[in-house]
């Protein structure tokens, strides 16, 4: 996850409260454009259309509750639920996953590939994001 540099902001004047705010991820084609100036998920372009079991602005994060946080001096912001979608009727063709606030600011984004292709749920199949074990990001 990269965060944006917005998002970095909004942590540190307190515009997102990680651990009471309420978070969603949305998934993104490889059109949109997403990135380090990114500020606000409705000014991000081109998200996976609803349709095929994918809707639109996602799924919330920690399972409609806050994200969690473990550490002191180090902070572990993690979330122990994925993400996930059932093409249902056609596929589900992503690039990108965006972290955003229900307000709508954007926290942060990664490439669903670490060789940045799309990646593809076909018909039937899960396109699932699981955080990695050690967290979505640290802040220290």
């Amino acid at each position: 996850w990269t965060l944006t540099n917005a998002g970095r902001t909004y942590l540190l004047n307190g515009t997102m409260d990680l651990d009471t705010d309420l978070f969603k991820v949305a998934l993104f084609l490889s059109t949109s454009d997403i990135g380090a100036g990114s500020t606000t998920y409705a000014g991000v372009s081109n998200e996976v259309a609803e349709a095929f079991g994918y809707t639109t602005g996602g799924e919330p994060a920690a399972g409609g509750t806050a994200l969690e946080l473990s550490g002191t001096t180090t902070v572990k912001v993690t979330e122990s639920t994925p993400w996930s979608w059932t093409a249902s009727g056609g596929d589900i063709t992503a690039k990108y996953a965006v972290l955003y606030e229900v307000g709508g600011n954007v926290l942060a984004y990664c490439q669903l590939d670490s060789l940045g292709a799309d990646v593809t749920a076909t018909d039937g199949n899960t396109l699932t994001i699981t955080p990695h074990a050690d967290g979505i990001f640290t802040l220290a």
